[in-house]
């Protein structure tokens, strides 16, 4: 993401107990005053709250990341036009999806004189509305800070992945990095050196990453993620440009790709559309909340704007040999390896944003248990291993693609297609909620769940085969030698 889809605040309370800061509130601490409740729907003095241009920059930074650069092989999973149009669709109801939740929480709040609640707050007193739910009403606010923590985790094992495969490739063609940027044979960068594994690449970045997750502060990290932000936002030009410019024709593409790739497109585009995690800390934030619906509606078209073209332009560029991230693609020249590097480091940096949220759901509960005196120790050990976890998990699936769609499938189906539509039904069925809306919501919702279904099942099969085809050639490498 711009620093992201990729700066995503999805902080929730903690998994038993109350709300906890979300990475917004670190890097922007909220400003006093008076919210949502109060009849001017207003914050009171000229310096409160975020204005609607800097709403629409965090907006547009939570939802631009990881996942856009791998739509190119969305859209080839899909067919170069049922790809755009099925995105177009995923990006409409995405959007309708953060309204639902804007206004289930608008009405929530003001029913439980809150002055703002979380995701899982919404669905909490959203199921407390039905009397034969009311007493499980704290498993739904769990439930969503489970699919938070599942999604986060996820978010830094992407990019445990990401940074390996591209820092990878950087080094094996050192060696052979010319000025001279016209597309090779392949539309791949050429491997001239080949350098040990992607998984020892991951273990490299490991204490380097442990050590930025021991930041104090997320504050202390704002220079680096403006410079991050700004790095990537120049490098994306740069990808636009070049796949802009090297499209061959005639494109003989496919319309519409295979059936049993299509759940695998599912999954990487609901991973880059999961940005409604950012979307009740962002409006709780606003000077004028009721502003933020104009905000959303813009920066999500923006966004869908820019997945349909680069997904499609990509794809377009390199067919057929499009990989798991479109700067893989790019070629052995120096400028568009500084692309690689660049996007390389603002995700490094924003790997500590992503990490913040399941690192404050996870860690403060255990940090009650123990004595002030060992406190730090503790918080930086538990730390640690969070970290360790997630690149042990991306050693295990060490293919960007499928974690990619693996991700999105398993935990951003539930949080952006299937509990927003639920939550509307929950909240407003006692207040004349329309049977068209009520079909509508279960139509979106079933669709999610069946996404989540194939999505998991085909990825899940995907690596399998695919680790399965990595033994059998070092098998038989190994006999050959």
């Amino acid at each position: 993401m711009i620093a992201s889809s990729d700066v995503d605040t999805r902080a929730e309370a903690s998994l038993f107990s109350d709300p906890i800061p979300s990475e917004m509130d670190a890097l922007c601490p909220s400003p006093p005053g008076p919210t949502r409740p109060q009849r001017d729907y207003e914050r009171i003095g000229g310096r409160a709250g975020t204005s609607f241009c800097q709403t629409l920059i965090h907006l547009l930074k939570g939802n631009i990341g990881t996942g856009l650069l791998g739509l190119p092989l969305a859209v080839k999973n899909a067919g170069l036009v049922l790809g755009p149009i099925s995105l177009l669709c995923m990006g409409v109801v995405a959007i309708n999806c953060m309204q639902v939740l804007v206004k289930c929480s608008h009405h929530l709040s003001i029913k439980m004189n809150r002055p703002s609640l979380t995701y899982g707050e919404v669905v909490q007193y959203g199921m407390e509305n039905v009397s034969w739910l009311r007493r499980h009403s704290q498993w739904g606010k769990q439930t969503v800070n489970v699919f938070l923590i599942i999604t986060q985790l996820g978010f830094c094992c992407v990019y445990f992945v990401f940074l390996s495969d591209n820092i990878k490739q950087v080094v094996e063609a050192a060696n052979a990095t010319t000025f001279n940027c016209h597309m090779n044979h392949t539309n791949q960068t050429q491997v001239l050196v080949p350098s040990f594994d992607s998984r020892l690449y991951m273990l490299c970045f490991l204490p380097a990453l442990i050590l930025l997750v021991f930041t104090p502060d997320l504050r202390y990290l704002a220079p680096l993620s403006l410079v991050a932000n700004l790095l990537m936002s120049t490098s994306l030009i740069l990808i636009y440009f070049y796949s802009l410019t090297n499209i061959t024709y005639p494109i003989n593409l496919p319309y519409v790709g295979r059936a049993k790739d299509y759940p695998l497109f599912f999954g990487t585009a609901i991973f880059a559309f999961e940005g409604i995690g950012v979307v009740l800390p962002l409006e709780n934030k606003m000077q004028r909340p009721q502003s933020f619906i104009p905000v959303l509606y813009l920066g999500m078209g923006i966004v869908t704007f820019l997945y349909i073209s680069l997904g499609t332009i990509g794809y377009m560029c390199f067919g057929e040999h499009i990989g798991g991230s479109i700067t893989l693609n790019l070629p052995n020249c120096w400028m568009y390896q500084a692309v690689k590097l660049l996007y390389s480091f603002g995700i490094f940096i924003t790997f500590a944003l992503q990490f913040y949220v399941p690192a404050e759901i996870l860690i403060p509960p255990v940090l009650a248990r123990v004595s002030q005196r060992w406190e730090k120790a503790v918080d930086l050990l538990l730390r640690a291993v969070l970290v360790i976890f997630t690149c042990a998990l991306a050693i295990l699936i060490p293919e960007l693609d499928l974690v990619i769609s693996l991700v999105g499938s398993v935990s951003s189906s539930f949080l952006a297609l299937i509990f927003p539509p639920i939550l509307q039904i929950l909240t407003f069925h006692t207040e004349g909620l329309s049977p068209l809306v009520t079909v509508r919501n279960i139509i979106i919702s079933v669709i999610g769940f069946i996404g989540f279904l194939t999505g998991t099942y085909i990825a899940i099969a995907e690596i399998v085969a695919r680790n399965g085809l990595k033994r059998e050639e070092a098998f038989s490498s190994y006999m050959v030698q």
